[in-house]
């Protein structure tokens, strides 16, 4: 799980600011992980300040996307290791337990219309 200091991330190596996924979070934007850690089609799952997890994922057009970790048919926290898709244009996780499908800019439950899960702003920012 990905966790990281609120602080600018700077390479040690070269000195360069390094990219990072940040979550807008009440009324401001907070650093949750470098954006080398995100993987086209994969997910990556973030702790939050308030114990909180986060689900990211970064399409392959590099549009980033964060949702809650917690799948709420089963109440575990694994959102951020579904099959990743597109239905109609739009980007969805499934979840690896059973199945049901996350619309990732709505939170919608594509299988059930009653069901949503928490959607956070997103952006990468040097």
């Amino acid at each position: 799980m990905s966790t990281m200091s609120p602080t600018s991330p700077a390479d040690a190596a070269t000195g360069r600011v390094r990219e990072t996924l940040q979550l807008h979070l009440g009324q401001a934007w907070f650093p949750v992980c470098f954006r080398s850690a995100l993987i086209a089609g994969r997910g990556v799952a973030a702790l939050l300040p308030d114990g909180r997890q986060v689900a990211l994922f970064m399409d392959r057009a590099g549009r980033t996307y964060a949702i809650d970790n917690r799948d709420p048919y089963s109440g575990a926290q694994v959102l951020s290791r579904g099959l990743t898709g597109t239905q109609d244009g739009r980007a969805f996780v499934a979840s690896p337990l059973l199945k049901q499908r996350f619309d990732l800019e709505t939170g919608h439950c594509l299988d059930d219309d009653s069901v949503t899960v928490t959607v956070y702003p997103s952006r990468i920012a040097s």
